[in-house]
């Protein structure tokens, strides 16, 4: 029998040998690899996302929720009051002009933008003067102030009977009807405020200051 020089070497075992399943296992575990890395990704992003969405939300009803401005009546001068000589009667067809002190208070944490204010001044129920104030803008957590100039139509002062012990008395009680209108804008957040103010004030002649002031506020956002 003749001997070959090569010798024929057995075949691997088929356990052994490589399987297509192998394969495709194999060629599977970088793409499970990265789906898993990319879904751990959109987890960690979903989550920053949710939390910075909370923290607005948190913030737009506490820090930065619209609050109402605050408007008030800090004085009012008597600027021209012209009498009859030797009296304390008004002459007739006269005018009296008041400067009033008002005043808006601006508790947010944005600034709010107002125009032109309108302000309506009583004497025991009947209006004798209005005026309107200047539009302006009161900053974030600040305090705008600003004159309002009254020409009180004297005529309709005179024709009430208590004007006299009034005048004799020091003091005048007089009532205010003031109107607000604006706007705040926090973020994205953008609010219309319109605030209605009725005070009644006593007026010290003498010192033209206000010893006493009540006054009720309307909001209507």
């Amino acid at each position: 029998m003749v001997e070959t020089s090569e010798q024929i070497r057995p075949l691997a075992p088929a356990s052994e040998r490589p399987t297509s399943s192998d394969d495709e296992a194999a060629a599977a575990t970088p793409v499970n690899h990265r789906r898993r890395r990319l879904l751990r990704c959109c987890a960690c992003v979903g989550a920053v996302l949710l939390i910075q969405a909370v923290v607005i939300v948190i913030l737009i009803f506490t820090v930065f929720k619209v609050k109402d401005p605050v408007i008030r009546l800090n004085g009012v001068t008597v600027d021209r009051l012209d009498l009859i000589n030797g009296t304390t009667t008004p002459q007739p067809g006269s005018n009296m002009t008041l400067t009033a002190d008002v005043s808006v208070r601006n508790p947010n944490y944005a600034s709010f933008r107002y125009p032109e204010t309108t302000s309506s001044l009583y004497y025991r129920g009947t209006e004798i003067g209005e005026a309107r104030g200047p539009a302006g803008k009161a900053r974030a957590r600040r305090t705008a102030r600003m004159n309002v100039t009254v020409e009180v139509i004297a005529d309709r002062v005179t024709g009430q009977p208590e004007l006299g012990s009034d005048i004799n008395s020091g003091v005048l009680t007089l009532g205010s009807y003031t109107v607000v209108g604006g706007k705040v804008k926090i973020l994205m957040v953008k609010k219309h405020v319109r605030v209605t103010m009725n005070c009644s004030l006593t007026v010290n002649l003498t010192s033209q200051a206000i010893q006493e002031q009540k006054c009720k506020r309307k909001v209507k956002l």
